[in-house]
């Protein structure tokens, strides 16, 4: 969770290192998904730090203009969820529930859920340098490893405890003993 302003600093720098971007600021036009990012990263830092008039007036812009971006991306991602280095592929629907815990570096594709089910508050929680493919559904009260894939169209609702692995199917089981490294901008644990 984005605490300080080098806390924010560090997050944008690894989100950036994550999407393979080498240039200093987005482009007007074809980098939507990094401007994204980038606001979805202030808003944290301003939901988590702000105080005063000042930082109100400003929270309200971010979220403004982060919600508008949400709608035209197809994005539900709520603040405080995903650690550091972020890297979303595709725009295109990605619903993720509040209570969901994701570490550092996922790498999420379009299509994706991630979700409680019913009137349960319990979702995932997701461990570092995971691959989730486009069309993957986790559901329910689940934990993910590190290090593991989750193939396209998986549905996972049971806990993958095994770290470096690679999961496909309906219900996700084990296919592969490969796990995410090439598929994601590594991070040594």
């Amino acid at each position: 969770m984005i605490a300080s302003k080098d806390d924010l600093a560090m997050y944008l720098e690894m989100d950036k290192k994550a999407l393979k971007i080498s240039k200093n600021r987005p482009s007007w036009f074809g980098d939507e998904i990094w401007r994204y990012q980038i606001l979805l990263r202030k808003f944290e830092y301003l939901l988590n730090c702000g105080s005063g008039i000042i930082a109100k007036i400003e929270k309200k812009i971010t979220y403004h203009r982060l919600h508008s971006l949400e709608l035209k991306l197809g994005f539900s991602i709520p603040p405080n969820v995903f650690g550091p280095g972020l890297s979303i592929a595709h725009y295109g629907c990605i619903a993720v529930n509040h209570n969901t815990k994701v570490g550092r570096n996922c790498r999420i594709h379009e299509g994706v859920t991630i979700g409680a089910t019913g009137d349960n508050s319990d979702a995932p929680q997701i461990g570092n340098n995971v691959f989730i493919g486009s069309g993957a559904k986790i559901i329910g009260n689940v934990k993910i490893a590190d290090r593991v894939a989750i193939g396209a169209n998986a549905v996972v609702v049971k806990s993958i405890l095994e770290e470096n692995i690679t999961v496909a199917g309906v219900p996700a089981r084990k296919i592969s003993a490969n796990g995410s490294k090439e598929f994601i901008v590594w991070d040594v644990d």
